[in-house]
């Protein structure tokens, strides 16, 4: 057995199961990778672009959507680390623009219908997704007021979501109502496109300069960021989304006339950058080793343990749906999700990560001293033909062998 306590024959079910779906044409390709105890074990399957011949590389480029967050968490926990930040100051003195709030009566009523806020909206609230604002989960169903409002001011999308730039953007959401009340209620997305133009102003520079200078740069994240050059775009992955009718893959995003394949006008914090699986796995490893890689410093230990706890409480869980059974076993902290029980072979209790729509998928396990990421690029999860993501954690956990 090597180092890594992981076994051999095991990890070949992880290969075997990434093939399986390529051959199924499920995805266009897969990069599985597992490192635990220093050794890092990789695997890369299939083509970069179904429909042509170019194999998938281990430096392709991948558009890695809410894989965002986390980054953009640990960012503005660098500038509360140095002070330009507070946890519980109010957001206003940076973002006048979300200084008093009006929430709506009902979140399906009328967008005048409204009442004052009960305070304001803090950090700590943008980072546990607790502003009143962000994705609407639920039953298929007309679109409430508040929904159709985000829509026509182009405040959401998942390719480079908006033609407004920042100053313009926290404009546009600051026109609008809030969902709910400050802190009460989880609602997903939004509060880190907000934390974007935060850290902007937090830092006095560019929201992606200070990623590159305070990150990307002391990590060697070099192909990280919210677009790719033309020297990258070669390296850039097609991108499907699947028909809900054939089950089969249609085009979402391709190199030659991607959404990523110049400088958006407005960097989203929430799901607009790019990266490589050893560009995360810098990222990863960094969460995992408590804010140091090597010898970099990006975060303390004790923001890492608080960034990695669960900020919400049983209540804020229950009337905040997302996945079913999501809550059963999980939590929110600032900027990730973790593990709170253990209830299947991968829910290792202290598991630390997130997701992304366009189908890939990261966790740094403190337990286990391991990381794992998943890159593929097709958009949406569930049974069938998304097996991949569900059966890569399984398969990530059996191959333990000690």
């Amino acid at each position: 057995m090597s180092k890594s306590g992981l076994s051999h024959s095991r990890i070949q079910r992880l290969h075997d199961a990434a093939k399986r779906a390529v051959d199924a044409g499920e995805v266009a390709g897969a990069i599985t990778l597992i490192h635990r105890r220093g050794e890092t074990v990789i695997d890369v399957v299939g083509r970069m672009d179904k429909d042509k011949p170019g194999k998938l590389e281990r430096e392709s480029i991948f558009r890695i959507a809410s894989m965002s967050k986390p980054i953009t968490a640990a960012a503005a926990m660098i500038l509360v680390e140095e002070g330009k930040l507070r946890l519980d100051e109010p957001v206003d003195r940076l973002l006048p623009e979300l200084a008093g709030r009006q929430v709506l009566k009902d979140i399906n009523g009328p967008l005048d219908d409204t009442v004052p806020a009960n305070r304001p909206i803090t950090l700590r609230d943008l980072l546990t997704f607790r502003m009143g604002m962000g994705m609407m989960v639920g039953p298929p169903g007309s679109p409430a007021p508040i929904q159709k409002a985000m829509a026509d001011r182009q405040i959401m999308g998942l390719k480079p979501p908006t033609p407004h730039e920042p100053d313009a953007w926290i404009k546009e959401l600051g026109a609008l109502p809030l969902m709910h009340q400050p802190g009460e209620k989880w609602m997903y997305h939004t509060g880190s496109d907000v934390l974007g133009v935060l850290i902007a102003r937090g830092a006095g520079m560019g929201f992606e300069a200070f990623l590159k200078e305070r990150i990307f740069e002391p990590l060697g994240m070099k192909d990280t960021g919210f677009s790719v050059s033309r020297k990258q775009l070669g390296r850039l992955t097609t991108c499907y989304s699947v028909d809900p009718r054939t089950r089969q893959l249609e085009l979402y995003d391709e190199p030659a006339s991607s959404s990523w394949a110049s400088p958006p006008a407005f960097p989203a914090g929430g799901g607009g950058m790019v990266s490589t699986v050893d560009d995360y796995l810098a990222f990863g490893q960094m969460m995992l080793n408590n804010g140091r890689l090597g010898k970099e410093r990006i975060l303390s230990r004790p923001t890492v343990l608080a960034m990695t706890t669960d900020q919400l409480t049983p209540g804020q869980k229950a009337a905040s749906p997302f996945f079913p059974g999501f809550w059963d076993s999980r939590g929110w902290g600032f900027g990730v999700s973790m593990v709170t029980r253990r209830d299947g072979v991968s829910s290792s209790p202290g598991r630390f990560g997130w997701d992304g729509a366009f189908g890939t998928s990261w966790a740094s396990d403190p337990a286990e001293d391991m990381v794992c990421i998943l890159m593929i690029q097709r958009m949406g999860f569930g049974p069938s033909p998304a097996g991949l993501n569900a059966d890569f954690w399984t398969l990530a956990y059996q191959a333990i062998d000690d």
